[in-house]
């Protein structure tokens, strides 16, 4: 079973979508589709929480004007959150067993990116 992360915390999976596009974490940024017709979400694997290229590839979709469900799945950890959402992650999927070493509460801590970030900071 998977444990989907978003802002409030923990969810089962919910998604009911027609089509879903994965993307390997070794996928090359020009190698990513510029035609997003129909799909309803792209899941980016992460397979170790050490491997940061996921990140670069959520930038990438949302640049080439990715607009749907953007998932990060696998090996994301907690402190990764804030990380995943501004790179322009919608939510993250984990497997059970890192849930429980990381439960819901260390994600909600992490939950307020929007406000700890190095932009919000130099606008104060």
């Amino acid at each position: 079973m998977s444990v989907i992360v978003r802002d409030d915390g923990f969810h089962a999976e919910d998604y009911k979508g027609e089509k879903t596009l994965d993307i390997a974490e070794d996928t090359r940024p020009e190698a990513l589709p510029s035609d997003f017709d129909g799909v309803d979400m792209i899941r980016v694997a992460f397979p170790s929480f050490a491997d940061g290229r996921g990140f670069s590839l959520a930038r990438q979709l949302r640049a080439r004007g990715y607009a749907g469900r953007l998932r990060a799945k696998g090996h994301v950890i907690a402190d990764q959150y804030a990380m995943a959402r501004r790179a322009g992650f919608d939510e993250v999927e984990i497997d059970d067993e890192l849930a429980q070493r990381q439960p819901e509460d260390q994600w909600i801590f992490r939950a307020d990116w929007r406000d700890h970030d190095y932009r919000s900071r130099l606008k104060a």
